[in-house]
């Protein structure tokens, strides 16, 4: 197992968890734009709508801002997957090996028979 370094041994949840913040940071803004009546909001579909108007701020944000935790975090999971394809075509090559080794074996005595 080889090491990456602490900055990206945890790249995917660095980068939520300063994803999650940007949204509540947006969140805050838009619950205190509600409160002083900056934003009209009535009611339960008010709340609804200040939740949207946080992931839609929220999405640009993170986006623009997370650009480099995002490419570290596209590295760290790309390394994972070709980790594991290799690991299987390993796998797949061992087991074709054995059934070819049987298949051959199987032959072989009959052939004696014969």
């Amino acid at each position: 197992m080889t090491s990456n370094g602490p900055e990206k041994s945890h790249a995917t949840l660095r980068y939520t968890s300063m994803r999650v913040s940007i949204f509540l940071g947006c969140l805050l803004v838009a619950l205190l734009l509600g409160h002083f009546q900056v934003i009209p909001v009535s009611g339960e579909a008010g709340m609804i709508f200040l939740f949207l108007l946080a992931a839609i701020a929220s999405a640009p944000l993170s986006y623009a801002l997370l650009s480099k935790q995002r490419d570290a975090m596209s590295a760290q999971v790309g390394g994972k997957v070709a980790g594991l394809r290799s690991r299987t075509a390993e796998r797949i090559a061992a087991q074709n090996a054995e059934e070819d080794a049987a298949d051959d074996a199987a032959r072989a005595a009959t052939a004696r028979q014969s």
